[in-house]
């Protein structure tokens, strides 16, 4: 198990180039399972998450073709002949966004047959928002042994009402309407900048939908769609997280090929903390020239700040001067990483949903483990500004969502390196190349 080793205290100096996002490009993958013709992506970023829906749609029998050299980050899907439209629980079980192939399979098919997922331990995203969703199209579900079973000869148009906000139903059951028979109304949908790109995607294939980022979409259902060409909107999340890296080391630090739009709730609060930032075209710049403040977060859904930054954000909150409330609404699981924090000197109290942060407290060293995705990336953050060498256990957790962390952090300064687990020799010869050349 690959474990990362940082050692602290260099300023971040230079330019991050951010990759295509993955919460974006797994949707977009999903959409191809909608038409017997090629998507072609671009921009898609090369993390663990991507391979294991390649994995899932190349075992229901489409084509998925990697593109190499410079155009490795292009991906082309063609899934003509579907012979097995089912997601197993063996190919699903890291992944949560396995949930996104049911609403296209079940559209495309009249049937799937998709394992309840697995993924990050940060708390419940219950299924049953796209199951009554999927009901209300009228798909006849039915649940056994941890899998989920939806069939429909054809999918009606209907008013689906989200009883909460939630990203992949909005996306699952988007990708559903556009071929259902008649028009489909949804309220309360989620507005982030995915499922606005999705929406981008699908009218490109030929669907007719109205309203993505807003809360309510209208989807006009056609008969077919067809092939096309898409390129994935920059990370945003990478984004933040490189952002704050900047920040937290005093560095000067350039973050291109980002949509700003999408980062607003972001850099506002650093705003408030006194982090400065410029804004140029498709690239921020971080000065983390001065000392920061304390500010009080809250996660919303879009356009609030995302939760997918708060670990991030805790982690500068400990370098802050003052105390910080940060308060959790999303996920009731979300604060793992606050125990790692505090082994490697943070000042943290948990209370329900808000961690009490105390700054600025001297961090040093320690062996950490990684808990999930976002997790990771504070614990990455830390050890930037702590003192000595810390090791960072199970970084697959990190591999799901950033592409080449390692090599982009140590191209603008960073000490980092990455080490494999070292298991001990067992009954294994040895050549001894010395000069009498014997075999020990």
């Amino acid at each position: 198990m690959d474990k990362l080793v940082i050692r602290g205290g260099n300023p971040l100096l230079g330019t991050i180039r951010v990759s295509g996002a993955k919460n974006a490009a797994l949707p977009c993958m999903a959409a191809a399972l909608l038409t017997e013709e090629p998507v072609i992506l671009e921009n898609i970023p090369q993390v663990r998450d991507i391979q294991t829906t390649r994995n899932l749609l190349a075992a229901m029998g489409a084509e998925v073709e990697l593109g190499y050299g410079r155009a490795q980050h292009r991906t082309t899907i063609q899934c003509k002949n579907l012979a097995a439209p089912e997601a197993s629980y063996e190919l699903v079980k890291t992944m949560r966004a396995s949930t996104l192939v049911l609403g296209p399979l079940v559209a495309r098919c009249g049937s799937a047959r998709v394992s309840l997922p697995g993924g990050c331990a940060i708390g419940a995203r219950p299924i049953d928002l796209h199951i009554k969703g999927l009901e209300r199209l009228g798909a006849k579900i039915t649940q056994d042994h941890g899998y989920v079973e939806a069939s429909s000869p054809r999918l009606k148009g209907a008013e689906i009402v989200f009883d909460k906000i939630t990203v992949t139903g909005t996306e699952d059951l988007l990708m559903a309407a556009t071929l259902a028979d008649g028009e489909t109304v949804m309220q309360n949908c989620a507005r982030e900048p995915e499922v606005a790109d999705l929406a981008d995607l699908l009218n490109k294939m030929g669907a007719k939908i109205e309203g993505a980022g807003t809360p309510t979409i209208r989807v006009q259902g056609v008969a077919k769609l067809h092939g096309a060409r898409h390129r994935i909107i920059p990370d945003r999340i990478e984004a933040g997280t490189f952002i704050i890296a900047g920040a937290l080391t005093g560095g000067d630090l350039n973050i291109a090929n980002c949509e700003p739009s999408h980062l607003g709730a972001l850099l506002r609060k650093l705003e408030e903390t006194g982090v400065k930032t410029v804004t140029s075209g498709d690239s921020i710049r971080v000065m983390g020239d001065a000392p920061f403040r304390a500010a009080d977060m809250v996660t919303e859904e879009y356009p609030g700040f995302p939760t997918d930054m708060q670990a991030q954000y805790m982690a500068l909150a400990t370098q802050a001067e003052g105390t910080s409330v940060v308060t959790e609404n999303i996920f009731e699981n979300r604060f793992m990483h606050a125990q790692e924090l505090v082994r490697m000197g943070a000042n943290i109290k948990i209370e329900g949903r808000r961690a009490i942060v105390r700054g600025k407290t001297p961090l040093s060293a320690a062996a950490v483990l990684a808990s999930d995705l976002r997790a990771s990336a504070s614990l990455v953050l830390a050890a930037l500004v702590a003192d000595g060498e810390t090791i960072i256990d199970r970084v697959y957790h990190l591999d799901r969502g950033y592409e080449n962390i390692e090599e982009k952090l140590r191209g603008v300064g960073a000490q980092i390196r990455r080490i494999g687990e070292m298991i001990p020799p067992r009954n294994r010869r040895v050549t001894d190349r010395s000069a009498h050349g014997q075999t020990v």
